[in-house]
C-alpha cells in the first residue's frame, strides 16, 4: 500500500490498458494503490449497455465501485472510422462478434474499408474516463486523437488498433511509438490525465 492509504480500483482486466493506465496516472503524481479486476475474481463482466463512450464508463465505474466498495475509475475507448460513419466506436471491442480479440477486430475493420483511397481514410480515437465513488459521486473526462487508418499493421506495441492508427501530423503507428511518448499523445491520456487530478482532489475528502 503507498504512504496515503488510498486505494484506486482500474475496472478492466486488460494488461495493456493497466500498464498505460498506470503510468498516466504515475504521471500525474497521483500516490494511490492500484487495484485491478483481476484481484476481485466474483466481478463478472459488466454488460456495456451504453450508446456512447461516457455512459459506459460510467456503467463501469459505478458498478465496480459498488461491488468493491472503493472508489473505481473506467474507461471507455474506441477506434471512430470516418469512411465507417463513426463505426466501429462503442463497438471497438467486440467489431467481430467476440469480445477482446484484436485480430480479428483489426482484420475486419481493414477488410471493410479496403476501397476507401488513402485520402479518406480518417478517423479518430476517442476515449471517456470515468470515476464514481461508492457514496454515488461521478465526474467523467473525454480526450480524443485525431489520424488516419493504414492498409497493413505497423508496430509491436501498443494494442486494439493502435498498429493501423497514424496520428495526424505523423509518420509512425501507435504500435511504433514508445509508450511514454504514446501516453503523452494519446486519447487516453488526454482524458485520464485531467480525471486523475479530479481523483486526487476526490480520495483527499474520503
Amino acid at each position: 500500500m503507498t504512504g496515503s492509504g488510498l486505494r484506486l480500483v482500474l475496472a478492466t482486466r486488460n494488461p495493456g490498458k493497466l500498464r498505460e493506465l498506470r503510468r498516466i496516472l504515475a504521471e500525474v503524481g497521483l500516490d494511490v494503490e492500484l487495484l485491478s479486476l483481476d484481484e476481485f475474481p466474483a466481478i463478472g463482466d459488466i454488460p456495456e449497455t451504453g450508446l456512447t463512450f461516457a455512459e459506459n464508463s460510467l456503467i463501469k465505474a459505478h458498478a465496480v465501485a459498488t461491488a468493491t466498495g472503493l472508489p473505481a475509475v473506467a474507461d471507455d475507448s474506441g477506434l471512430c472510422v470516418d469512411a465507417l460513419s463513426g463505426m466501429p466506436g462503442v463497438f471497438s471491442a467486440r467489431w467481430s462478434g467476440g469480445h477482446g480479440d484484436d485480430k480479428a477486430n483489426l482484420n475486419l475493420l481493414l477488410a471493410q474499408i479496403a476501397d476507401v483511397p488513402d485520402g479518406r481514410r480518417g478517423g479518430h480515437f476517442a476515449c471517456a474516463a470515468a470515476l464514481a465513488l461508492p457514496s454515488g459521486t461521478e465526474h467523467v473526462v473525454e480526450g480524443a486523437l485525431a489520424g488516419s487508418i493504414i492498409r497493413e499493421p505497423r508496430g509491436t506495441g501498443g494494442f486494439g488498433y493502435d498498429p493501423i492508427f497514424v496520428p495526424e501530423g505523423g509518420a509512425r503507428t501507435l504500435a511504433e511509438i514508445p509508450p511514454a511518448e504514446k501516453d503523452a499523445m494519446s486519447h487516453r491520456g488526454r482524458a485520464f490525465r485531467p480525471l486523475a487530478l479530479v481523483v486526487a482532489d476526490l480520495l483527499r475528502a474520503v
